[in-house]
């Protein structure tokens, strides 16, 4: 089987929104897992008609490599249609009857493909992949027989993955309704008067690198970004099993509030964000207060209710003015279950789509094995 250059087989496109046929909830942006997501830039007074138009079956990637943890964003539409920023590229196969795009997705959703585009990637102040590189991509491809063999194959997984996400986005459809109906039957009341600011160091250096994590947007603690190297964590503050870490400035957070809540092992943080507790779980049920914290209600709060010039913050005091409902602490704890199943699931659905991406390279170096009898 010969090689081929990847240009021979995609053409770009360049459709625009111009007739505004797309509106904001349809813009996207590109993740570097292969995927399309919901945009986090403002487009408050935006005009999306230079928007470029993604359709089924086409292709979108960011050409500037920079900064993006080793890996290329790239996305294939494969249900709706989207529109993106124009700065990004759009493409598609020219002829499906000798390579498949979904075949193709295969290709890109493989680390030999991200660590290829890292490596020719140039630039100074920014390092882009271009399309005159992307299209040099030099690949071995199976005839359309086999495309279809394998690609069956990474249908069959993604329909289940599919299959299991939109059960999960009932269950949570039904959870948001139940927490409406709790807002409606209880009185809500300011927080303040059940949590308390914990401020306990390091100083004794138990805890090192390892136990340092970030606080994302996504309402989690993450492995942190920032560069430790001689730097001294006895400053570092103590997040205990039960505590709640958030970070105070709001700004530049795409409208959310980064803030998580330990379940679990300890660990620290940085000296700038603020960390609290409930002081009695058999009045607010901390998992029940952070079911809260994770609504796009509670980030619309936190950001009205920000103050600051250069930055704007919501200090601790602002936290102590939330208002939630207060049920019995038994309904607390029986809604705060069904919550932490929607997170065990929620983690299992993330686990399926790295392993369906982890399959992709055995799937492809499966088919181009059976294209050369076994040889390669």
């Amino acid at each position: 089987m010969a090689l081929s250059k990847l240009g021979d087989f995609i053409e770009l496109v360049d459709n625009r929104n111009e007739s505004n046929v797309f509106n904001a909830s349809n813009v996207r942006g590109i993740s570097t897992s292969k995927a399309f997501i919901d945009t986090k830039a403002n487009l408050d007074n935006v005009s999306l008609q230079n928007y470029k138009v993604v359709n089924v079956g086409q292709f979108a990637y960011v050409a500037d490599t920079s900064r993006r943890g080793e890996k290329i964003g790239l996305a294939y539409a494969d249900s709706e249609p989207c529109i993106i920023s124009s700065i990004y590229t759009v493409f598609k196969v020219k002829d499906e009857k000798k390579l498949l795009p979904r075949y193709l997705m295969m290709f890109f959703n493989r680390s030999e493909f991200d660590r290829y585009a890292r490596f020719n990637s140039w630039g100074s102040a920014r390092e882009t992949f271009s399309w005159d590189d992307f299209c040099d991509i030099v690949l071995e491809i199976p005839s359309i027989e086999i495309q279809k063999k394998y690609v069956a194959i990474y249908e069959g997984l993604l329909a289940n993955l599919h299959s299991y996400e939109r059960g999960l986005d009932d269950l949570r459809l039904v959870c948001d309704g139940f927490l409406e109906d709790i807002k409606r039957r209880f009185e809500s009341k300011p927080i303040g008067q059940f949590i308390e600011l914990v401020d306990s160091r390091n100083f004794s250096g138990v805890y090192g690198e390892n136990d340092v994590r970030g606080i994302s947007t996504e309402k989690s603690f993450i492995d942190t970004k920032a560069n430790l190297s001689n730097v001294s964590l006895l400053n570092y503050k103590v997040v205990e099993n039960s505590d709640f870490a958030y970070v105070v400035d709001t700004s530049r957070r795409g409208e959310k509030i980064a803030l998580a809540f330990q379940d679990g092992k300890s660990c620290i943080v940085s000296s700038i964000y603020s960390v609290f507790r409930v002081i009695n779980e058999s009045v607010l049920f901390p998992s029940y207060l952070m079911m809260f914290f994770k609504r796009s209600e509670f980030d619309r709060y936190a950001r009205f209710n920000s103050w600051g010039s250069a930055r704007e913050n919501f200090l601790f005091e602002d936290m102590e003015q939330v208002r939630v409902p207060m049920p019995k602490n038994e309904v607390q704890r029986s809604i705060a279950e069904v919550f932490r199943s929607i997170d065990e699931r929620t983690k299992i659905l993330a686990n399926l789509k790295e392993k369906i991406s982890l399959i992709c390279p055995v799937l492809v170096r499966g088919s181009i094995e059976e294209s050369t009898g076994g040889s390669l």
